[in-house]
């Protein structure tokens, strides 16, 4: 049972973990996962993420729907719904610490290549957006985390900041939706994830209030380095969460 102390401290790291959201349209999951970690196990709230996540996203539709890129969206969207299944398979299965660390590496590359300066020409086609979906739910699906892939995938075509944030923001309501639904036929999903998700709600949407109001005032070159660094960032916070399970 989580004392008081303990909601609280939750709250706070669901608070900051949500201006990060607010700003840039993905970070929550991971942040908060590595977070509430260290005050409880991972099985007892990832259900909660997932419902916070849809949240997030609900509150942030209104103001992003008219700059979403639906074209590249609807591929992503399939391609998600196939990996997702596998995904959720390979969580109660298998262990993720490496998966983890293969994805942390993967990202921690192509990273590297963005910040240096690489982009697409031109959207990916229908296969190679696919592809990247199916890559998302795989990942979300096994621990929470799918949205590597896909920031990747937005930030490093030509749609833009504005349209990027917008797209991501919808995917992972989409993505959320979906994982939640097969966590609920793997009963995963309780009245305690309820609770939770109920508790952090307050500090989760003054968050992202913060983070948007940020976002309106952010030169375009300053938010594509900011997300560039915080995506190296998270990587480098999974693949230690995997090498540590080694320990």
């Amino acid at each position: 049972m989580l004392t008081i102390p303990d909601l609280a401290l939750g709250s706070l790291f669901v608070f900051l973990a949500a201006i990060v959201r607010g700003y840039s349209g993905f970070g929550f999951s991971l942040l908060v996962i590595t977070s509430l970690s260290l005050l409880m196990p991972p099985q007892t709230f990832i259900p909660a993420v997932f419902m916070l996540e849809i949240a997030a996203s609900l509150h942030m539709l209104p103001g992003i729907w008219k700059d979403i890129h639906w074209r590249s969206l609807a591929p992503l969207i399939v391609g998600c719904l196939v990996g997702t299944p596998l995904g959720v398979w390979l969580l109660t299965n298998v262990p993720a610490p490496p998966m983890q660390i293969a994805l942390a590496v993967f990202v921690l590359i192509i990273t590297g290549f963005m910040w240096r300066g690489f982009t697409l020409k031109s959207m990916p086609g229908m296969t190679a957006s696919a592809g990247v979906g199916v890559a998302s739910g795989l990942f979300n699906g096994a621990f929470g985390i799918g949205g590597p892939p896909v920031i990747l995938f937005y930030f490093a075509s030509p749609a833009g900041n504005i349209a990027g944030r917008a797209s991501l923001i919808a995917f992972f309501l989409m993505t959320d939706l979906i994982g939640l639904a097969f966590m609920s036929q793997e009963s995963l999903i309780g009245w305690n994830s309820l609770y939770l998700a109920f508790i952090f709600l307050p500090a989760l949407f003054i968050g992202i209030w913060l983070g948007a109001k940020s976002f309106k005032g952010a030169d375009p070159r300053v938010f594509r380095k900011w997300v560039l660094a915080l995506l190296a960032f998270l990587a480098v916070l999974s693949g230690l969460q995997g090498i540590a399970a080694y320990w």
